[in-house]
């Protein structure tokens, strides 16, 4: 057994090593050629027929070609993919899934020779392999809110820039110079994008792939439409902007009145690890049987199965959509 747990650390070890060897040291301009090849690639899948989206280079998923060769295998890597650029992070999927699992093999032997029996030391590597895609979704969450709160400006923006008699795609490009991060860079992205060749209608739609919002749907779909019915784009885009400011405002207003219940949920959420920890500290013996009993850890499972089911219907309820 000794020599067993020695052989999983050092595995760990040298995975760990790998990863940080395999870690991204692309430049920006890579970055920005991997960027427009993603989005012929994106505009491609869609079913365009141009010639210009023959030219077509596969991007890797991981330094590592076995790795790599895996991924691409797998039908779930192009989401993956974009997971990650949504959360604006210079990161492959190999290194995400990779780091997934060092963590959970590293955390599982050091809570498996702390701590008796094997079900908790499943559960706390189960959690640390997780806490890659957490921090990701963490990322993504406050990324596409910021984009949200400078949309409106950026809409603003664009209306302006027709009006005064600028081209669409002049009115991209000033975003892109005059706005924060992260409506610059999306925007600038959309600009690049149709300036390297790629025809508008697909620029547009890859916007609207790589920042999942509502009002961005809205945004793209009455470009779309005026592009191929005509009007006048500037009130569109008047119209338009003033929408996403009322649902902004609304959107406040819901947060506001329902803070209470999202306070409480928190409460209730961290009320049971609390108390368990303060048994513990009180009185380390009346918690330990849970931990050396076979009995004590299937109810250990049950209660931390039970709390996330509560934890998920508590977020539903004090999340409401506008």
């Amino acid at each position: 057994m000794p020599i067993l747990v020695a052989l999983l650390v050092f595995l760990v070890v040298v995975g760990a090593v790998l990863l940080i060897a395999w870690l991204p040291t692309s430049n920006p301009q890579q970055q920005q050629i991997r960027r427009r090849l993603e989005a012929i690639e994106k505009a491609k899948q869609r079913g365009g027929g141009s010639p210009e989206l023959d030219l077509l280079r596969d991007e890797l998923l991981s330094g590592v070609p076995a790795i790599h060769h895996l991924l691409t295998r797998w039908i779930g890597h192009t989401r993956l993919r974009t997971f990650i650029a949504q959360s604006g992070l210079q990161v492959r999927p190999g290194n995400i899934i990779l780091l997934s699992a060092v963590l959970a093999l590293g955390v599982y032997l050091v809570v498996q020779m702390v701590v008796p029996g094997p079900l908790f030391a499943v559960a706390a590597g189960v959690a640390a392999g997780l806490a890659p895609t957490a921090f990701l979704a963490f990322k993504r969450l406050r990324r596409l809110r910021e984009f949200e709160q400078h949309f409106p400006e950026a809409v603003d923006l664009l209306g302006r820039a027709v009006r005064a008699g600028h081209a669409f795609t002049t009115g991209l490009e000033m975003i892109a110079k005059e706005l924060p991060e992260p409506v610059s860079t999306e925007f600038r992205v959309a600009f690049e994008e149709q300036n390297f060749g790629l025809p508008l209608k697909d620029a547009l739609m890859n916007f609207a792939e790589r920042v999942p919002l509502l009002d961005v749907r809205f945004f793209v779909v009455a470009l779309i439409i005026q592009k191929e019915t005509g009007g006048n784009l500037a009130e569109i885009l008047d119209n338009l902007s003033h929408v996403i400011r009322e649902r902004f405002k609304i959107y406040g207003e819901v947060r506001t009145k329902t803070a209470h219940g999202r306070m409480t949920a928190g409460v209730l959420m961290a009320l049971p690890p609390a108390m368990m920890f303060l048994l513990n500290m009180i009185n380390p013996e009346y918690i330990r049987l849970l931990f050396t009993d076979p009995w004590g850890n299937y109810m250990l499972a049950g209660a931390a199965l039970m709390q996330i089911s509560g934890c998920a219907m508590l977020w539903k309820i004090t999340q409401i959509e506008v």
